[in-house]
């Protein structure tokens, strides 16, 4: 479980953004959360000098397809890293499981297939409220989180193809 606030970093820590084009990936299922994973995460990109021609935000129906959704992304755009951002929440079946599974194998599977970071921005809590808190309440938001490893992977790329 967090401890602390996922949108609490030093902002000197995190290289600027300028110039480097993003693709974010945004479950509609759980709305209330991924919207404000979306928001936090554009909102951070922006603070970091990413122009907002160079988000490009799009929507898939669940979880279960940010993988393909991110492949899309990285197939049919031109940008350097994708940010994917869902919820699940547990429940009295094995279907977290399973889609938690899913999401984590294919996300990583597509940072070797590409060469790009595409990062796992994937609530996976166990009940609403901690899903609330991770999404811009107590405990920040960590679509600010996964913007900012966006960023630091895209220089550390950029720094070692010098």
């Amino acid at each position: 479980m967090a401890t602390k606030n996922l949108s609490e970093y030093d902002l000197t820590s995190v290289p600027a953004a300028t110039g480097m084009k993003f693709g974010i990936v945004v479950a509609e299922w759980n709305y209330e959360i991924t919207g404000a994973l979306a928001r936090g995460a554009i909102d951070t990109l922006k603070i970091h000098g990413a122009k907002d021609e160079n988000i490009i935000l799009k929507h898939v129906p669940g979880s279960f397809e940010l993988t393909l959704g991110a492949q899309y992304m990285a197939e049919f755009t031109d940008v350097d890293a994708v940010i994917v951002l869902g919820c699940v929440i547990q429940g009295e079946t094995r279907h977290f499981d399973f889609i938690c599974n899913g999401v984590t194998q294919g996300i990583t599977n597509l940072n070797m297939k590409y060469n790009k970071p595409f990062i796992f921005g994937l609530l996976t809590t166990g009940n609403q409220q901690q899903a609330l808190d991770r999404a811009g309440g107590k405990l920040g938001n960590k679509g600010d989180e996964a913007a900012i490893t966006a960023i630091k992977m895209l220089a550390l790329k950029r720094e070692l193809t010098k």
